[in-house]
């Protein structure tokens, strides 16, 4: 969808949505020269502006980090660290309470986007008659479909929320939350209604607005979370049944500016230089390439892929702790900057005995000064991500149009999966749906055999979603609803060894979590920080305590 800035309506009151403002008549003085509140959407021009302003809430970002929001989540979670000190990484901590700055800041702006498309949907009906009747029912469905991705993520952060589906007044401020399963409920309830109406597909200047396919993703997505497996299953089914997406060949390039047209992809982001960037880059790139590497991943993430053989690395006969990066499964490394490969043009290397390293940028390979290994705030833990760090945004690190990924296929086929083994329905379409993720032509890893348990399947799936979705976003997620976050959370937050290698792997549980107590060497560890999780509470973020000041019947999650 093209960018623009538009006119967009303010929000007032303290509670982040729209609501109504006493008024006296002789203050009323409407604009001439450009719509007001009071005049605004009254024609189709005026529609497009709104609906746009609706997708424009998608550029919204925490202070804290300026990358796209939905990339962000998985610094909250096992798999990830970020390095500022700031409220996002306080959260990994387990430090956050009720005035975080990091939870305040994706309150506000999901429910910016809400208030934006509740007052579309508010006005709309003066647009009947005035706008052609399928695109007004098209593009309220695309409003309606803005507005159940915005609550998804409140309802999964935040753990049920207030539900306001209109524009309200001032008097009617006082709004208690509904429960998570309320939310679910609505959520799945439109997305059923919307998929029915929205196009298969957007092309030209409007590609990158809401379709059929985005909102089974997301009714599959949402179903899944709250446990809801047929919903799910039958959610992914419809999306397998469209026929219209498929599996990049190629899993590292999906993540460039060459793969954002495969059609793997169902919904991304659109950014476009002149318009709106972000600054990913600037965040990933290692320290030689000008970058902060202040958003990282772990060791456990690195241990916690494959081998060739389908195997654990504490179970493969072809793992070799001396040279711990070979038979791995591909995506290990097409995800993960390794130590001792190239990247962006250079040899990458944390050994801080390296000090000089390889450019291989030029016409002839030449050395130059390591400053992966001398840095003060290089990598913390040896490692970078591959995935979203293209070597064309080199040239301008914080001005990013690399547009991140919201719903893939791969993930839809897992959630089938997922749904399907824990409905206890185990068919040839689960292998199917699995096996095509695993065995994809860059990744070809060997086939999960048939015959699985229900267990054995739940096992393979959650490790799957770890190898294919890593820096994706959707790692917090479900840590939690597995109920394994307590368990992955707490403790120490690990690196790799400077100067060495692991002498033996770490033994890897069913769901793909290594466990370094029996490593000789794991106390020489890097400990990025220490790590506290409260079962009792930190399953759910903060509500904002400003929410609850200003909203009196707004109920503070437990323990914050």
């Amino acid at each position: 969808m093209m960018i623009t800035k538009i006119k967009t309506y303010i929000l007032i009151g303290g509670l982040a949505f729209t609501l109504g403002s006493c008024n006296k008549n002789y203050l009323e003085k409407l604009p001439l020269d450009s719509p007001s509140s009071e005049t605004f959407l009254k024609n189709e021009e005026q529609l497009e502006m709104a609906v746009t302003g609706a997708y424009n809430a998608l550029y919204s970002t925490p202070r804290a980090t300026p990358m796209p929001f939905a990339l962000t989540l998985d610094y909250a979670s096992d798999i990830g660290w970020e390095r500022n000190t700031n409220a996002l990484q306080q959260l990994g901590m387990g430090l956050a309470d009720a005035n975080n700055e990091f939870t305040f800041d994706v309150w506000e702006m999901l429910y910016i986007g809400i208030g934006r498309c509740n007052e579309i949907l508010t006005k709309a009906p003066a647009l009947e008659g005035v706008v052609a009747e399928e695109k007004l029912k098209t593009r309220l469905a695309e409003v309606r479909f803005m507005r159940a991705y915005f609550y998804f993520y409140l309802n999964e952060l935040y753990g049920g929320v207030p539900l306001l589906t209109k524009v309200y007044q001032l008097s009617e401020a006082q709004i208690p939350k509904k429960t998570k399963s309320e939310v679910s409920n609505f959520i799945i309830a439109e997305l059923k209604e919307i998929s029915e109406i929205l196009p298969k597909e957007y092309v030209g200047e409007n590609k990158g607005r809401a379709t059929k396919g985005a909102a089974l993703a997301l009714l599959s997505r949402n179903a899944l979370f709250n446990k809801q497996w047929k919903e799910a299953a039958e959610a992914a089914q419809k999306v397998i049944d469209m026929n219209k997406y498929e599996l990049h060949t190629n899993f590292e390039q999906l993540f460039k500016y060459a793969g954002e047209d495969s059609k793997e992809i169902i919904w991304n982001v659109q950014y476009k230089k002149g318009l709106k960037t972000h600054s990913i880059s600037s965040q990933f790139y290692s320290r030689l390439m000008q970058g902060f590497s202040n958003k990282i991943p772990v060791q456990s993430l690195v241990d916690s892929y494959e081998c060739t053989d389908g195997l654990s690395i504490d179970k493969s006969t072809v793992y070799d702790p001396k040279n711990p990066f070979k038979n791995r499964d591909p995506r290990l490394t097409q995800s993960i900057v390794l130590p001792q490969t190239v990247f962006l043009g250079a040899m990458f290397e944390t050994h801080p005995d390296s000090t000089m390293t390889w450019d291989f940028t030029g016409p002839t390979p030449k050395r130059i000064a390591n400053i992966d290994a001398t840095n003060a705030f290089a990598t913390f833990s040896g490692y970078l991500w591959r995935k979203y760090a293209d070597d064309m945004d080199k040239p301008d690190r914080t001005n990013s149009e690399l547009k991140p990924i919201l719903f893939r296929y791969a993930e839809v086929l897992l959630n089938y999966v997922e749904a399907k083994a824990e409905l206890g329905e185990i068919d040839k379409s689960v292998y199917d749906a699995i096996n095509a993720v695993r065995q994809r032509p860059s990744v070809n890893m060997p086939a999960i055999a048939t015959g699985k348990t229900q267990s054995e399947m739940r096992s393979a799936v959650r490790k799957e979603r770890k190898y294919e979705l890593a820096g994706e976003g959707l790692r917090l997620f479900d840590i939690r609803r597995w109920g394994i976050a307590e368990k992955v959370m707490a403790g120490k937050l690990l690196g790799r060894i400077p100067k060495a290698w692991l002498s033996n792997a770490p033994i890897i549980d069913e769901n793909g979590t290594p466990s370094y107590n029996s490593v000789v060497n794991g106390d020489q560890m890097r400990v990025i920080e220490v790590r506290v999780f409260n079962p009792k509470r930190d399953y759910v973020w903060p509500i904002p305590r400003i929410e609850t000041e200003v909203n009196k019947v707004l109920d503070q999650n437990d323990l914050y």
